[in-house]
């Protein structure tokens, strides 16, 4: 894709305005996705209704930690991790490892940790990077973010082996028919980017993440020449030598990590999601993640600091949840409350006498993990923290223990809000009142 045909779709973009990934952001982004969802939530087109904390515009969903670009992770409040050891009273506590940071007061965050540093495979919580990586790569091609707007709108993927196989079903809808299918991805099956984007972070595709990797690498070897013809796609692997391979994933995968100071002790992809793709590419390493190291990585993002300030707000508007919350994210209390979320789950079973394997249920190995940026308001006051949780509980559902955990981290962080406003100085609440009251309402403000 040359500069000048960039050029050329730049003019029939540039009266859209910013690009967004909410319920009112297909006119900006083409993500098929977000307009059924929107038609949905109007009752024009029957799917899943989103709760109240899944409305906010594009406007809305922002970055919230930009003037603290130098806040790190402060030392461990005694207080919080009482409180948070108090949540897992009657749980196996060395089965959880969890990290949790009260971002609502930027100037004075509060942070706390249960066995931070423990890893585990994070399962498709490492599509996070694969997401960084794309972005790493599109701005090394293109420093203006209004042409990588372009990339991400024109650049068509088509399902191919890579995406072989998944039993994650994406949501295809037909604008001008209105018509949705959801099924499993099929080779053949043609979007943007940005909806591939959509596809891996919104609903989980192993799939569209593989496609999304694929791409990522080439976008990587190839810089202003991406995308290829289509044609021409299985010459670009079919070329290289598997060392070759490997080195151009990790360059993809694994240099951005450290570039964006983070650590890959703490936070790694080792393949692609799908067979399919690791028949194709081998990257050469596990794949892990511990709370500090997630909760690091959404720090960065809340601060602008991944990749830059324009890709960090495109991936967490892709995290922004209006699809069917699942896991930590569908616990009741968060119904009213923005989230920004992804989680991954893998387990295994053995034949053991009175046991049935289910899924989330692994006898072997059992690994659940959520991470979510969670918005609110107590009192017409910002409630916003980061919540990461990894649990290895066997023979238990990890989905609902998740979502038991989420709820209850909620009424935690709520309650330690309102116990601190009823506390504060007369003087000061008065000038906190009037400060709200001329402030945007809802979750996220």
């Amino acid at each position: 894709m040359t500069l000048r045909w960039l050029g050329v779709v730049l003019l029939g973009l540039a009266a859209q305005g910013a690009s967004g990934y909410p319920l009112d952001g297909y006119a900006d982004t083409g993500i098929r996705r977000v307009e059924g969802s929107r038609l949905a939530n109007e009752g024009l087109v029957q799917d899943v209704k989103q709760p109240p904390g899944a409305l906010l515009t594009t406007a809305e969903v922002d970055l919230r930690l930009r003037d603290y670009p130098s806040m790190g992770l402060p030392a461990p409040d005694a207080e919080l991790a009482g409180q948070l050891l108090q949540l897992l009273e009657a749980e196996p506590v060395d089965s959880y490892a969890i990290a949790l940071l009260d971002i609502s007061d930027p100037a004075h965050p509060v942070y706390a940790e249960h066995r931070g540093e423990h890893r585990q495979n994070v399962g498709s919580v490492g599509k996070l990077l694969a997401a960084l990586g794309l972005f790493q790569a599109l701005a090394e091609a293109w420093p203006d973010p209004a042409e990588r707007t372009c990339v991400l709108r024109s650049a068509q993927l088509v399902a191919d082996d890579f995406a072989h196989s998944d039993h994650h079903t994406i949501r295809i809808f037909d604008v001008p028919t209105r018509t949705l299918v959801r099924r499993p991805m099929q080779d053949g099956d043609r979007g943007s980017l940005w909806e591939y984007l959509d596809w891996t972070l919104s609903v989980s595709s192993n799939s569209a993440a593989a496609m999304v990797m694929r791409d990522a690498m080439m976008l990587k070897a190839l810089g202003q020449d991406y995308p290829p013809p289509l044609d021409q796609v299985p010459a670009f692997f079919s070329s290289r030598s598997g060392a070759e391979l490997t080195d151009l994933f990790q360059q993809t995968f694994w240099v951005p990590v450290t570039d964006n100071g983070l650590s890959l002790d703490e936070f790694r992809q080792g393949s692609f999601f799908t067979a399919g793709g690791k028949r194709r590419v081998d990257g050469g390493g596990n794949s892990y993640a511990s709370p500090r190291g997630l909760m690091n990585f959404a720090l960065k993002m809340e601060q602008g600091a991944l990749v830059d300030d324009w890709s960090s707000l495109q991936i967490k508007r892709l995290l922004y949840m209006t699809e069917r919350r699942i896991r930590y994210a569908s616990a009741p209390p968060l119904r009213e409350a923005a989230v920004y979320f992804k989680s991954g789950s893998l387990y295994r079973c053995q034949p053991e006498a009175g046991f049935t394997c289910h899924p989330y249920h692994g006898n072997v190995y059992n690994y659940m993990n959520s991470l979510a940026i969670v918005e609110d308001t107590v009192d017409g006051r910002p409630l916003r923290y980061i919540a990461v949780v990894l649990s290895n509980v066997l023979k238990r559902n990890g989905a609902e223990d998740h979502q038991a955990l989420g709820g209850a981290i909620h009424r935690l962080m709520r309650q330690r809000h309102t116990q601190a406003h009823s506390q504060a100085p007369a003087e000061v609440e008065v000038k906190v009142e009037a400060d709200a009251a001329t402030a945007p309402s809802g979750p996220g403000h």
